[in-house]
């Protein structure tokens, strides 16, 4: 099989594609014939860095990155009983941990996916994986409820404007941050209010809100702990650990705040069918690439200028 390859640590130029030998099954895995995966933030940040390729894949060299997955099942290993041959799946495999995402087979973990949502694309079903997945875990982790005052960093993002359409979906009031060009983006996909992070300072438009969802890290967090109320919660993915000045921080601001890791799911990836089914979520696609063009994808991802998900035809 054909697979994008990361030969050692570093930019775009270190992938390379390579013919690689088809993934064994496990007695509870299927084979899944991959139409269409997308990428995200994770694969950019990984591929830089020994250390962080190392945490996530351990020492082996080339490796073959990506998590994120939506194709047609060819192989059940012996124990399956969730699905069949030529059944139509998507999800986030393996993470955190080897997923092997970037080729056009993938052994996948039944426990990982679900069956596609009737009547999306494979392309839409591959977009709907990790960075759906981040803002539903993350927003049930902080027990958002309705009438909620609810601030998502980064919203014309990849995991932001997922999270716009779950927050909205579990009843809170969402303001979302983004550049003054994507103020409608952020609004149609039913956020309340916009601030635009450029012209803007946090704590001169909001406050009292009851949870911050965090994408950005830097500046911003330590912006947003200052917007919670008393006893407010703030959930960042940009940071693994949390240093001892955020600490710090949330405990003069009398809030809570933590680092999220999201974790594959099947019975996470149904829910987010069902609501694909309801119409409650969609993604948005901000470019398909050919598999083949994945270093120029990784480019256009890492420009930070995406709005919505990449995405790749095998």
């Amino acid at each position: 099989m054909k697979a994008m390859v990361l030969e050692r640590a570093g930019g775009v130029e270190n992938l390379k594609m390579a013919e690689m030998a088809k993934p064994i099954l496990t007695e509870s895995e299927v084979m899944v014939a991959v139409k269409a995966l997308s990428i995200n933030p994770a694969d950019a940040k990984a591929k830089y860095s020994d250390h962080m390729l190392n945490l996530f894949f351990g020492t082996q060299r080339p490796l073959i990155l990506g998590w994120d997955i939506a194709g047609v099942v060819t192989e059940v290993g012996e124990n399956v009983t969730e699905f069949k041959v030529g059944d139509r799946v998507f999800g986030m495999v393996n993470f955190p941990g080897v997923g092997n995402a970037y080729a056009e087979y993938v052994a996948a973990p039944v426990g990982h996916l679900a069956k596609m949502p009737n009547g999306f694309s494979f392309e839409q079903a591959a977009a709907t994986t990790l960075a759906a997945l981040t803002a539903l875990q993350v927003l049930r982790q902080a027990r958002v409820k309705p009438g909620d005052k609810v601030l998502i960093q980064a919203g014309s993002g990849g995991v932001g404007h997922f999270a716009i359409q779950i927050a909205k979906r579990m009843g809170a009031y969402v303001i979302s941050t983004s550049s003054a060009k994507n103020r409608d983006f952020i609004l149609g996909w039913g956020a309340d209010e916009h601030i635009d992070y450029r012209t803007q300072q946090l704590n001169d438009v909001v406050s009292d809100l009851d949870f911050v969802f965090d994408t950005l890290g830097g500046e911003a967090l330590k912006n947003s702990l200052q917007v919670l109320k008393k006893g407010g919660t703030l959930i960042t993915i940009a940071l693994l650990e949390l240093n001892d000045e955020l600490k710090a921080s949330a405990k003069e601001h009398k809030v809570s705040i933590s680092p999220f890791l999201v974790r594959s799911s099947a019975e996470d990836m149904n829910v987010l069918k069902n609501w694909m089914e309801e119409g409650v979520l969609k993604p948005c696609i901000a470019n398909v690439f050919p598999f083949d063009q994945l270093p120029a994808a990784h480019t256009a991802m890492e420009s930070g200028r995406a709005v919505g998900k990449i995405v790749l035809v095998v």
